[in-house]
């Protein structure tokens, strides 16, 4: 139940200009709780009785003294007063430290505008819906400008580096252009380690990536993923918005077609709730401020190496595809790309290409492939009859 120290609180960071929604998620509480409160303008009348002993009281100027020394972390608060004989919940813990956290000097959420061109966030969502009469869960990347707040996003079946990096290309592509930093959250595709001294290790790849595109990665500290706030909101929108409008696909093509309709008919047009201006006119003003795309572009593809069998063939995701038969035993370099196909390359020379099909369609062969060694096959020993008549007048 709401006290009267959550009612001061929710007052307080009310006239700091906190956002509700922020003021709830503060102090643990839904929205409309906060909302009811500021309505209602106190917290709910009833009698209180006399308090009532809690298993923390022994152990609570020990948490008091870990708030101090700024560990807010109710886990990690627990595990130092269960080594001094607490028993109790964490949940006791939590509703100790929940209406203090206001004292905390950096919890207050300021909301932190970024010029133009300067940065974009990015982020990944999932949600289950409908691909093509099957119930799937989809993964979506949503990429939005910190300036203009015009985002893009591209939903796929994974969510791993490949299709991270395919997806920030998509939507520089969207833009028409690049910005000067990409704040990611800190996922492995991204971002290796923190280390104690501040210094972000990022992933290799990524930051070939990044200087491909001409963009300085940024990560979010960890565990304080509300930097990349703006990001995150969009992938709520889009969760109770697209796929609510949109709840079957015929593919992952026929979704990304729709989302691209939808970025253009509902979302582009809105008026930003904060900024309090039309995405797209705001969007106009920052396009200037974007920088030119590269001519070519970043190779997103997966890298693995196969050698080929001594039938011609190699193993790729689970079946067997032709390679030249001059090339049986040979090392060879293949490239999955995001949308189905492969190539093969021996030294720097692309020798196949393969569609990706399942194992239950059986092998995929070429006919050129391995004629050199259907010839080696057929091939025939010619004999003089001559042979044969010696071997004829023998047995007689």
């Amino acid at each position: 139940m709401l006290n009267k120290e959550d009612w001061m609180d929710i007052t307080t960071q009310k006239d700091k200009g906190i956002y509700l929604k922020d003021i709830a998620a503060e102090l643990g509480m839904h929205p409309k709780t906060v909302s009811r409160a500021l309505l209602r303008g106190g917290p709910p009348s009833g009698k209180r009785f006399g308090a009532r002993k809690s298993k923390l009281d022994p152990y609570k100027p020990i948490v008091d003294g870990l708030l101090q020394e700024g560990l807010w972390n109710g886990m990690v608060v627990l595990r130092k007063i269960q080594e001094a004989g607490y028993e109790g919940k964490i949940c006791i813990v939590r509703d100790y430290i929940r209406p203090k956290r206001s004292l905390r000097k950096s919890r207050a959420t300021v909301r932190f505008e970024t010029p133009p061109g300067k940065q974009m966030q990015s982020d990944w969502g999932e949600i289950t819906t409908i691909i093509g009469d099957e119930a799937r869960k989809v993964y979506f990347i949503v990429n939005e400008l910190g300036y203009s707040r015009k985002f893009h996003f591209w939903a796929t079946d994974s969510q791993d580096a490949e299709h991270t990096y395919e997806g920030i290309i998509l939507s520089f592509e969207y833009f028409g252009g690049t910005t000067e930093e990409v704040l990611v959250d800190n996922q492995k595709s991204a971002v290796i380690s923190h280390r104690h001294t501040g210094h972000v290790v990022f992933n290799a790849r990524f930051l070939d990536l990044a200087g491909h595109y001409g963009f300085a990665p940024k990560a979010c500290r960890p565990y304080r993923a509300r930097t990349k706030g703006k990001d995150e909101r969009m992938v709520g929108y889009i969760k109770h918005n697209f796929f609510e409008r949109y709840r079957q696909f015929e593919s992952y093509e026929h979704l990304n077609q729709l989302a691209v309709q939808w970025l253009r008919e509902e979302a582009d047009p809105r008026v930003h709730g904060t900024v309090r201006e039309v995405v797209a006119e705001r969007f106009e003003r920052e396009v200037p401020h974007l920088s030119s795309l590269p001519e070519v572009r970043y190779d997103t593809s997966y890298q693995e190496y196969r050698t080929a069998g001594w039938d011609g063939y190699i193993e790729v995701k689970g079946n067997r595809y032709s390679v030249p038969g001059s090339l049986c035993g040979s090392m060879m370099r293949i490239r999955i790309n995001l949308e189905g196909t492969f190539s093969v390359y021996a030294g720097e020379e692309k020798v196949a290409e393969h569609r990706l099909r399942p194992a239950r369609e059986g092998w995929v062969t070429v006919q050129s492939h391995h004629e050199g060694l259907w010839k080696q096959t057929l091939r025939v020993e010619q004999r003089d009859l001559a042979v044969y008549e010696e071997v004829t007048s023998c047995s007689s």
